[in-house]
């Protein structure tokens, strides 16, 4: 497979996750049967999506390896490819290339570990993918702890499916907005502040955090305060995925490649590089 080369594809459904429409979720289908039929990615990975004549960017697959109806992809507006991505309509082509970088050690590392799962705005989208994996697999893992946050209850994304998870007794759910809003009747405060009230003890458990760069920096001294170790945190650094392969040199840090070598590192591997990080 030639790796600068995209699979054509075609967008099959789109839907508005946020109040100010610039969150979309895309539903994606590879045009070509035999290839999708081989596709196989790890919840934390990402795609490259590319608009003829506008460009491509990274994005974080949202859909789990166990969903087999499409690639779900949740892009925010923000420059060119996105907002011409957002102005597109069911049925519109676009070409996918991936998956690429490295994602949550789900069949190793995780199982039959106690799973907490931190998430800070739209960054929720590859910890989207692993939740529905673990819960596809749920046996081979102990507790699940889910903290999401966003600024307003209209920012929360999969609004159905949190409904639906919080209903469930085999998940421990936790969603916050950053301040009170009219009619949410859920938890109020940053996700840190959250994580330090509802987080479980570290036995054998691990975390996985995806979020603004400050909201992982101060994530980490509640977790640190009842026990948790660096190796214990499994952090996607998603903002400084670039072209994907490690060519472009945009994502380098130190000895490392964050498109190739990430986006998934253990915290402790993110200590050991400059401090940039």
């Amino acid at each position: 497979m030639n790796p600068y080369k995209p699979f054509p594809a075609r967008i099959t459904d789109i839907s508005i996750e946020s109040e100010d429409a610039t969150l979309k979720s895309f539903k994606i289908e590879l045009e070509n049967k035999e290839e999708w039929q081989k596709w196989s990615h790890i919840p934390g990975q990402f795609a490259m999506l590319s608009i003829a004549g506008k460009g491509e960017i990274p994005i974080g697959i949202a859909s789990s390896p166990t969903e087999r109806d499409g690639l779900l992809f949740t892009v925010n507006k923000a420059g060119v490819v996105t907002t011409a991505l957002h102005n597109m309509d069911v049925g519109s082509p676009i070409g996918v290339r991936g998956p690429l970088g490295n994602g949550f050690p789900v069949d190793t590392e995780l199982k039959g570990k106690n799973i907490v799962i931190i998430a800070g705005g739209f960054a929720f989208t590859t910890l989207r993918a692993t939740l529905i994996y673990l819960i596809e697999n749920r046996k081979d893992y102990g507790n699940i702890t889910v903290i999401y946050g966003a600024r307003t209850p209209g920012m929360l994304l999969y609004k159905e499916e949190l409904q639906k998870w919080q209903k469930r007794d085999d998940l421990e759910v936790h969603i916050t907005v950053d301040r009170e809003a009219p009619g949410w009747e859920g938890l109020v405060g940053f996700v840190p502040t959250i994580a330090g009230q509802v987080a479980p003890q570290p036995e054998n458990s691990v975390a996985l955090i995806c979020g603004p760069p400050i909201m992982i920096k101060f994530t980490m001294p509640p977790l640190e305060e009842i026990g948790w170790k660096d190796e214990q945190v499994y952090l996607s650094l998603e903002n400084r995925m670039k072209c994907g392969l490690g060519v472009c040199g945009h994502c380098n840090c130190g000895p490392i490649y964050v498109c190739k070598d990430g986006p998934v590192f253990t915290r402790a591997e993110v200590q050991k590089l400059p401090i940039e990080f």
